[in-house]
């Protein structure tokens, strides 16, 4: 009896494993069907396609040596040259395409390194709980309370200048806020049925963490993947424009420097920190687009409130609140 209770209670456990498994990918699948049916996100994605393809077809856009000297000092927008030269007699534009390369790998790269180490901390203290869980949520918190913006300083000050010293310093001051809301969100993720039948059919803690839980977080994943991109992006061009990287590379940042180092806003030459800060902030409003659209997606209260809204818009009906009204019984 005991071996068939045991039979039995396992092929239960791999039916409700192999049902959420399927309810999981349909979920998903609707999830992007939303969110490419999502106006904001079109927008966010179509603005991103642009920066990519330009940073990757930079040598077609804009070939030869973006540092080379091209003219004049401080020649506006012209024909020759389309968005005007430095004040080092350099090209904007190829400034502008090929910092496009730099900057975007940073951010990315950034992006992607912050999320995987945030999501392997988060997930795994969120599962064990306990004395693991207290140990990896102090280390955690070690780097919540450390000032980022000192620590850039000095970190970028004693390594060599370089992409990958900005990489990684961005991605040892930027991961530690991922793994909080990884944690959070397996704390509550562990306590369902679908962990409960895979610890029953003796599945293995990574098999657990990284197959059944993780799925149930692919769009906090993404959105927190596209937060930390912004958050590199920003962190790198402020970190140029301090001085603290190799500014002899063209970037958003360094062109920033730049800028700054040669009196263009007192010389008026605005052509050359518009375009670069104007990109910066593109890149930025499209990540957050993203965020958005997302957040309506996945969360239920704001999208019912759409979808109520857009009946009530089919149907001609003005939305209203109602506001309650004290009436006095006729003596």
């Amino acid at each position: 009896m005991n071996v068939n209770a045991r039979l039995a209670s396992s092929e239960n456990a791999e039916g409700l494993k192999a049902a959420w498994r399927e309810s999981i990918y349909s979920s998903q699948l609707e999830f992007f069907r939303r969110l490419f049916s999502e106006p904001k996100a079109v927008f966010g994605i179509v603005i991103l396609i642009i920066f990519l393809l330009m940073a990757v077809f930079a040598p077609l856009i804009a070939p030869g040596d973006p540092n080379r000297f091209v003219a004049r000092p401080h020649q506006p927008p012209s024909v020759a040259h389309w968005l005007g030269t430095t004040g080092q007699g350099q090209d904007v534009f190829h400034q502008l395409v090929w910092g496009s390369r730099v900057s975007l790998f940073i951010g990315f790269s950034v992006g992607l390194l912050t999320t995987l180490i945030g999501l392997v901390i988060g997930m795994t203290a969120g599962y064990l709980g306990g004395i693991a869980d207290g140990l990896i949520n102090m280390f955690t918190n070690v780097f919540l309370i450390i000032p980022a913006v000192p620590l850039l300083i000095i970190l970028s000050s004693f390594l060599p200048p370089g992409t990958i010293t900005v990489i990684f310093v961005l991605t040892i001051t930027g991961w530690a806020w991922s793994a909080r809301v990884f944690r959070s969100q397996t704390l509550s993720l562990r306590e369902k049925d679908f962990v409960s039948a895979a610890e029953v059919s003796g599945e293995r803690t990574p098999y657990i963490i990284f197959v059944e839980i993780l799925p149930n977080m692919m769009s906090l994943v993404v959105s927190s993947f596209f937060g930390n991109v912004i958050y590199a992006i920003l962190a790198d061009a402020g970190l140029a424009f301090l001085g603290f990287e190799d500014v002899n590379t063209a970037s958003w940042g360094s062109m920033l420097f730049w800028a700054q180092n040669n009196s263009a806003l007192l010389q008026e030459a605005w052509w050359t920190f518009v375009p670069p800060g104007l990109c910066i902030a593109l890149v930025a409003f499209a990540t957050t687009m993203l965020i958005y659209a997302m957040d309506e997606i996945t969360n239920p209260r704001l999208r019912s409130e759409k979808e109520t809204m857009s009946v009530l818009k089919k149907y001609h009906v003005v939305a209203q609140r109602a506001t309650p009204v004290v009436r006095k019984n006729a003596a």
